[in-house]
């Protein structure tokens, strides 16, 4: 029978504490600078995105009713975002609608029950002030788009 042959095994050194020198650790030591180390700086942060879409709101966008269809087909999906109590449209809301529309571009807004003429100016109101497109309205659910001035998410057809 033919043998194989076997490499030995590196040796390692012994973790017993006859081995090491008195005071040493088993680890390398932690390099430590004189004086001790500075805290990382703090990143200093920018105007805040509420200030960024409120400075310069985008123009409220002229869509055709082909692209009106294609988004309402794709907001059929989506959750309220945005919910519109007793107190109606105030300016937290409006920059709250703002906020999430420059997030997501396309948002559904649940307005209060009630009269209907009234939630039609809410909607129309907070689609002016959000400078967004009042895609389709159904019931007291309003479908708002706006096109991000950066990264477009959502394309839509010509």
């Amino acid at each position: 029978m033919i043998q194989k042959y076997i490499p030995s095994r590196r040796v390692r050194p012994s973790r017993t504490a006859a081995a090491r020198p008195a005071g040493s650790s088993l680890y390398r030591p932690k390099r430590v600078r004189a004086g001790g180390t500075p805290p990382k700086p703090r990143k200093k942060r920018g105007p805040s995105r509420d200030t960024a879409v409120a400075a310069a709101p985008p123009v409220a966008p002229e869509l055709s009713e082909k692209q009106r269809r294609h988004l309402r087909g794709l907001a059929h999906e989506l959750k309220p975002l945005i919910r519109l109590g007793n107190a109606g449209l105030t300016e937290v809301v409006a920059a709250e609608t703002a906020r999430a529309l420059h997030d997501h571009e396309l948002i559904k807004v649940k307005g209060p029950g009630g009269d209907r003429e009234a939630r039609d100016a809410l909607f129309t109101d907070l689609a002016l002030r959000t400078a967004s497109a009042l895609v389709h309205r159904i019931g007291n659910v309003a479908v708002l788009y706006r096109p991000s001035a950066t990264l477009q998410r959502i394309m839509i057809p010509d």
